[in-house]
């Protein structure tokens, strides 16, 4: 465990997000292999599958992460301002609202995944794989909620290493799973799936199990409730916001996949190629953001604001550092890299990865300022700036998207991705200038 008031701001953050980054990294890596191995064992149509499947199991995430943000947030500020015996019983309190809220989303998906793929027009000869590759996904949702509010207990804390391990254990499994199941076994899109639920249980159950002596180590002069509809309270507050947050992003998603679904299976390929490198990207970026959150959490709980303003232009040099190197692979080679997913890849797959690429990696320093930004204005507990900005992104993409596909067609909704960005971000920031983000009673 880390406390995160002390040492310098630069190095502080860089021994914090590292493990996090990594973990992170690691997390894409087996989910990029899900595809790779797809594409390149069962071919462009179970691609086009999983890819089509994206943004429903981004809906499901929304949950996952915005539970984790909401709780390790709050149990971020109990740890920086020593209150040992509110953080045992938050700790507590996310599990049963991970447990409560795991099971019941996990059966409302099991009867909503067929309309919702019928309603986004996903093509004929892809469908019946989508739904395969859906069904069993949401089998293991709960594994993937338990494990994302054991992240954010761990990165509360200031731990954001013991996640990493039981990750790269898990995403190595997957990866090796996956080759077993799809290009031995040929059990194809189903067996992809069932790599990533195995994986998603090793990685839940391990968690659990150190996060649980993890807390044993914090000592308390009684025994703290187990659930406290205060601590409820707190983790929904900041919860909530954030699930509302990533769950419209989400449906923003739905509406643009059900606009590229329009242009056929090769497009939706080459589309489900580009949008996973992307979100690769766009992960780690986040990840080194969350690590500027639970940087304020612990500093403002402490009372450090000046603390948290250098961390903040820190945490964008660490981000600008992060990005060039994504910019600069997805410009220069990203034909190579789209090609490295598929078996014998069409033209028109090939050139919808390489332009989505080429389009929008070069705004990616606006996105770290922007993600870093949206860092503070979670961390304090100013969600609904953070919320506004973001809601700007996704509204500016999805209305740009359908304005001008009927004069780009494919391209315009590439188009309307940096323009969603650089609003957004003017936005964030000019709140962050404002000092909106203090509480009150810090506020000069």
């Amino acid at each position: 465990m880390t406390d995160l008031t002390k040492d310098n701001p630069t190095r502080t953050l860089i021994r914090f997000a590292l493990p996090m980054i990594v973990s992170v990294a690691f997390q894409q890596a087996y989910n990029i292999a899900d595809k790779v191995i797809a594409g390149r064992y069962a071919g462009e149509d179970a691609l086009a599958a999983i890819s089509a499947s994206y943004p429903i199991t981004m809906i499901i995430m929304a949950f996952a992460l915005g539970t984790n943000i909401g709780c390790s947030v709050v149990i971020s500020r109990f740890y920086g301002a020593k209150k040992y015996g509110d953080v045992k019983t938050a700790v507590t309190t996310s599990f049963f609202l991970a447990l409560t809220a795991g099971i019941t989303l996990s059966v409302i998906s099991k009867f909503l995944s067929a309309p919702i793929l019928n309603a986004l027009h996903t093509p004929d000869n892809i469908f019946a794989d989508t739904a395969v590759y859906l069904n069993i996904y949401i089998y293991g949702f709960i594994f993937l909620y338990l494990y994302n509010v054991c992240t954010g207990v761990f990165n509360a804390l200031g731990n954001s290493r013991t996640p990493l391990y039981f990750l790269i254990a898990s995403s190595a499994g997957n990866i090796i799973l996956d080759y077993i199941f799809v290009a031995i076994l040929n059990l194809g899109v189903a067996g992809v799936a069932w790599a990533t639920f195995i994986a998603q249980g090793i990685s839940c159950f391990m968690s659990i199990i150190a996060l649980t002596r993890e807390i044993k180590k914090i000592k308390t002069n009684s025994k703290p409730p187990l659930v406290s509809s205060s601590a409820l309270k707190k983790i929904l507050i900041l919860a909530v916001p954030s699930i509302l947050q990533q769950s419209f992003v989400s449906v923003g998603t739905l509406m643009i996949q059900g606009l590229v679904n329009k242009y056929g299976s090769s497009v939706v390929a080459g589309y489900g190629v580009a949008i996973q490198l992307n979100t690769f990207a766009i992960t780690v970026f986040n990840t080194s953001a969350n690590a500027i959150s639970n940087y304020t959490a612990q500093n403002l709980g402490s009372g450090n604001t000046e603390r948290v303003r250098q961390g903040y232009r820190s945490s964008i040099k660490i981000g600008a550092a992060i990005a060039l190197p994504f910019i600069i692979c997805f410009t220069l080679a990203g034909t190579f890299i789209v090609s490295l997913f598929l078996k014998d890849p069409t033209a028109l797959a090939l050139q919808t990865g390489k332009e989505f690429l080429l389009i929008i990696s070069p705004f990616y320093l606006v996105v770290m300022v922007k993600l870093a930004t949206d860092g503070i204005m979670r961390g304090s507990g100013a969600v609904g700036f953070f919320m506004a900005s973001t809601f700007s992104d996704l509204l500016l993409r999805v209305i740009l998207s359908y304005i001008l596909t009927p004069i780009y067609g494919v391209r315009g909704i590439w188009f309307s991705w940096p323009i969603g960005w650089i609003m957004s971000t003017l936005l964030v920031v000019f709140f962050y200038l404002k000092a909106w983000w203090l509480p009150k009673d810090m506020r000069s």
